[in-house]
């Protein structure tokens, strides 16, 4: 969405007509259909990534507390998550994502977007762009997004350390599983170029 507002209009019909010719979505990646319990990592993020979510601590907070709410309400395994002022992580298994995605997200979209257009006096601005879908092939792709969810304020400059992020699993993951077993996990498991592109801004 982002490279296509900087092509030049022969760039664009180009990439159109590239796209229409291997029958894929114009503009969007192709929803693929999925059958029995798989492990997603779903990314979303704000229209033109604007820290919508960031414009407080308390709006962060209310965004992480909702989506792991409507995780539980939903009855998907949430393994790990990041919220960021302008985008959040979520790693899930569920045996519908189809399902959770347009109609629990979306709806948790829109809620959260009347709420805070309301909150800051910006009636009809789109808050959300959309989000994504990405089954885990592996458990060496699902480890290596995990320590990709809890890596991401690091990787945007928010902190340092995973831990010190507020609104992630990061802190009680360590809890969980430890410090070594983590960095072992860290070591074994490293995202290298996972995420290139997903959320730059």
């Amino acid at each position: 969405m982002y490279r296509w507002r900087k092509l030049t209009e022969e760039e664009r019909v180009e990439a159109l007509l590239e796209r229409k010719a291997r029958k894929v979505p114009w503009h969007a990646p192709p929803h693929r259909e999925y059958a029995g319990e798989i492990r997603f990592i779903i990314t979303a993020t704000c229209f033109e990534h604007k820290p919508i979510i960031g414009i407080s601590p308390e709006r962060l907070a209310e965004c992480e507390d909702g989506l792991i709410k409507l995780c539980e309400s939903c009855g998907v395994q949430l393994y790990a998550w990041c919220v960021l002022p302008n985008h959040y992580h979520l790693l899930i298994q569920t045996d519908d994502v189809r399902q959770f995605q347009s109609k629990a997200l979306g709806k948790f979209h829109g809620l959260t977007s009347f709420k805070w257009n309301n909150e800051d006096g910006s009636r009809g601005r789109k808050v959300w762009y959309k989000s994504l879908e990405r089954p885990m092939n592996s458990n060496r792709h699902f480890f290596a997004s995990l320590n990709y969810i809890h890596h991401n304020p690091v990787k945007h400059g928010y902190v340092t350390r995973w831990q010190d992020w507020t609104y992630s699993s990061a802190a009680r993951y360590l809890a969980e599983v430890g410090r070594e077993k983590a960095a072992e996990t860290w070591r074994e498991y490293p995202i290298l170029d996972m995420g290139k592109d997903w959320d730059e801004d």
